[in-house]
């Protein structure tokens, strides 16, 4: 099966070339004109919306599902799939920010398996002993280094960032992605997102979680040892990279990626977060010690933040000062169940609109 949003163009050619069993559209204009457009002879039925991807990732004649769609809207698809016991390839960050553990607790009992596909994690997984679910310190392993490029404004003045536009905070230095990614990675909320994301697939608390600054993207994250080694995967930054690996563990499978030339690249850099600079890292920190709901209202707070920036609507700095009044402002709570998360993001998404509109103060 393939999915997508709202792209049928893109839907149909890669339908025509792999003949999948289903395609799914999210949206349903979206999936009434794929099906309009689909050769009457084709393979493929066209499912639309929330049903359709649960259907498909539970389906019994699938062994393994990636979970690539950006933001909250991928958390209930993930969830299935977890429950349906599939290989988990887990591009979607903000289903354990959101719901982790309810999202591990799933992958225990259906006995998923969880493979992470953003590039830190992957780094991370493949330089963690066996047996790390056992918990780190009983492993080990004494503490987890995330690296950051520090995005596209680690040099830039303070005083500058106020009149940040969308185009400057998308222009990655060294990793192409979708808009959305690209302002948290220029916010370093991405940073933030992911150190929730390691406790929850590493067993572990965010004191044991570091980052670091490294501007040429070519260590991806580090592991340490309680005997001082320090493990370090290395390559050139292409995500090829950890899809690849994910999709051939626990065997190596060619990635299609240039081979790294450490006599080119010559210089390793390393340099500490400026948390003033960006505050983001300090809130997902605060939000994932609070526990509970607090890491939903971030992530979903940061989401109707950052789609206010790209639309015009607020400026760059603001996006830091209004996820700071929703972890403030929204009642937290303890996970019970996905409603309960579900609800924080309700609440968060709405604090964050009237702020935006003038109405809360």
């Amino acid at each position: 099966a393939l999915t997508a949003h709202s792209s049928v163009d893109t839907m149909l050619d890669q339908c025509l070339a792999f003949e999948p069993r289903f395609a799914v559209m999210m949206d349903e204009t979206a999936a009434t004109q794929l099906r309009e457009r689909m050769p009457a002879d084709a393979v493929t039925e066209v499912l639309q919306g929330e049903p359709g991807l649960s259907q498909v990732v539970s389906a019994p004649e699938v062994d393994v599902v990636m979970a690539a769609i950006v933001g909250a809207a991928g958390l209930l698809s993930t969830l299935a799939a977890a429950q349906a016991g599939k290989t988990l390839l887990l591009a979607n960050k903000e289903s354990l920010v959101m719901g982790g553990h309810l999202l591990m607790r799933a992958v225990r009992e259906a006995g998923a398996r969880l493979l992470p596909i953003d590039s830190e994690h992957n780094a991370v997984f493949q330089c963690m002993p066996k047996s790390f679910a056992d918990g780190l310190a009983r492993c080990g392993v004494s503490r987890v280094v995330l690296t950051a490029s520090g995005g596209p404004f680690r040099c830039a003045a303070p005083e500058t960032l106020h009149a940040v536009t969308p185009e400057q905070a998308c222009a990655h230095p060294n990793w192409k992605m979708g808009p959305k990614i690209s302002v948290d990675s220029a916010t370093m909320m991405n940073k933030g997102l992911e150190i929730i994301e390691a406790c929850w697939l590493f067993n572990t608390g965010p004191e044991l979680v570091d980052v670091v600054i490294h501007p040429q993207s070519v260590i991806h994250s580090m592991v340490e040892y309680v005997d001082g080694s320090v493990l370090a995967q290395l390559g050139n930054p292409d995500m090829r990279t950890p899809i690849a690996y994910s999709l051939g563990w626990p065997e190596r499978v060619p990635s299609g990626v240039e081979r790294l030339d450490l006599l080119t690249v010559k210089t390793l850099d390393f340099e500490p977060p400026d948390e003033e600079r960006f505050p983001c890292l300090r809130l997902a920190r605060e939000a994932m010690a609070a526990g509970g709901t607090s890491t939903a209202v971030l992530n979903a707070a940061n989401e109707v933040a950052v789609e206010a920036f790209l639309g015009g609507r607020s400026g760059f700095m603001e996006i830091p000062g209004l996820i700071e009044a929703a972890l403030e402002s929204v009642p937290g709570g303890p996970v019970e169940d996905i409603e309960s998360v579900l609800a924080a993001d309700r609440a968060a998404r709405a604090f964050v609109t009237a702020r935006l509109n003038g109405g809360v103060h």
